[in-house]
């Protein structure tokens, strides 16, 4: 097969040689095909290109918006300041007690349950009027952040008597009412005072150091207390 072919070709350069035969670019027209099949993908790649340059360009110019992370890391100690490390511990286990789901958010049904625990159920209205309330990032569920944002406009008095928010600030088991503002006539007072207040932090981080270590030897002394007792009955 491949030397039939061999030979038509052979054959074929002959008869154009001689004249006998007019030339068809075929080889060419491939060539060509090639050519223009490469042009199109630098055209492609150089319009992909344009495109992530001129969003580049808008977003430099603040034309465009960034693409935000769905959940952004922070400190909760160092930005809620006027709240001890005690209270942020009892707000973040009360937040993942009521967090059903896991997904470290509190969407509108675990809210619900949330008030109902509380004895103070709430109308869907009621339920989205509360979140509508702290939700910064406008996804209709509360974060951690959120969470704690709430027990923070509590301890300023910036929340309505009869508002849902402030019926699940002064029902939960935290009270933010005295050592929160630290007895500030202004929410903005107690935070400079937290703020300032560094020797507090460091004495809450040494007290929980403690109560580790005292936790610690407890378990090795009933350790200790357990082996004593098995062996007196050997």
């Amino acid at each position: 097969m491949a030397s039939d072919e061999l030979a038509s070709k052979l054959s074929r350069r002959l008869h154009i040689e001689d004249g006998s035969e007019d030339p068809v670019a075929v080889d060419e027209e491939q060539e060509n095909g090639e050519d223009d099949a490469e042009k199109s993908t630098t055209a492609n790649a150089d319009s992909e290109l344009g495109a992530k340059l001129q969003r580049r360009g808008e977003l430099n110019e603040g034309v465009g918006d960034h693409k935000q992370p769905s959940e952004k890391v922070y400190n909760p100690y160092t930005e809620f300041k006027e709240f001890s490390r005690r209270q942020i511990k009892d707000m973040e286990q009360m937040f993942k007690h009521y967090d059903a789901g896991k997904d470290g958010f509190i969407d509108l049904m675990e809210l619900k349950l949330m008030m109902e625990k509380l004895e103070a159920p709430q109308t869907h209205l009621g339920l989205k009027n509360m979140i509508k309330e702290v939700d910064e990032d406008l996804d209709s569920k509360l974060s951690f952040r959120e969470f704690l944002l709430i027990f923070r406009k509590a301890a300023a008095g910036e929340l309505a008597a009869d508002s849902g928010l402030q019926v699940l600030a002064s029902r939960s088991e935290i009270d933010v009412s005295t050592e929160g503002v630290k007895g500030a006539k202004s929410f903005f007072e107690a935070k400079v005072h937290a703020i300032n207040d560094s020797k507090r932090f460091e004495e809450e981080i040494r007290q929980e150091q403690e109560e580790k270590k005292k936790e610690l030897d407890e378990k090795k002394q009933r350790k200790a207390a357990f082996k004593e007792l098995k062996s007196a009955f050997k």
